[in-house]
């Protein structure tokens, strides 16, 4: 299947983005973070982002994965993906920097607890999205779990965000949600 912009491929994409956004919206109100709901992932919207995702749509998973298998993307990165996660900080990529201790060179810095719940709600959503009825809440811990040992995190942003995928997969939602409020509220982790 060769990237097309097409008005199957515009309608297709405008639609995911804006169902797994009001997913995002709604778990985030479910928690309180009613600002964070309300702006997640407004980049995609913007041309930078929208087109490639038109471009690259195939409805089963994110558009960015399929633009950086293709060959006519001699990049071999995709501009959209660095766009998306430089403004969004409920991507764990974008507390990537340089330590200190320049020797150490990069590393993941601790997320603040807003963006790792944010990060959780993500997850969420987009798994339901691109499985749809065969969701599970195991699905975000098993989408986290082929790419962790990839991943560059901070360790206790990776503790804090795999306890909550843990809790999701083995007590649902309903459980997970209310740890998560209650974490709000304390303030930090």
């Amino acid at each position: 299947m060769e990237a097309a912009m097409t008005l199957h491929n515009l309608w297709g994409h405008f639609h995911t983005i804006t169902v797994h956004k009001f997913r995002v919206m709604k778990n985030c109100f479910r928690v309180g973070l009613y600002k964070q709901g309300l702006l997640h992932d407004l980049s995609k919207y913007g041309p930078e982002e929208f087109i490639p995702g038109v471009i690259y749509y195939q409805g089963d998973r994110s558009p960015i994965n399929r633009e950086k298998e293709l060959k006519t993307c001699s990049r071999g990165y995709s501009a959209a993906w660095l766009h998306h996660k430089g403004r969004n900080k409920h991507h764990y990529e974008y507390w990537i920097d340089f330590t200190t201790d320049m020797s150490k060179g990069l590393a993941g810095h601790k997320m603040p607890l807003k963006y790792v719940i944010e990060m959780m709600m993500d997850r969420i959503a987009a798994s339901k999205t691109y499985k749809g009825k065969d969701y599970t809440d195991a699905s975000p811990w098993e989408y986290y779990s082929h790419a962790k040992k990839y991943m560059v995190i901070a360790p206790e942003t990776a503790r804090l965000l795999e306890e909550l995928l843990l809790m999701l997969k083995e007590h649902g939602e309903e459980r997970t949600f209310a740890y998560m409020k209650a974490l709000l509220k304390n303030g930090d982790y």
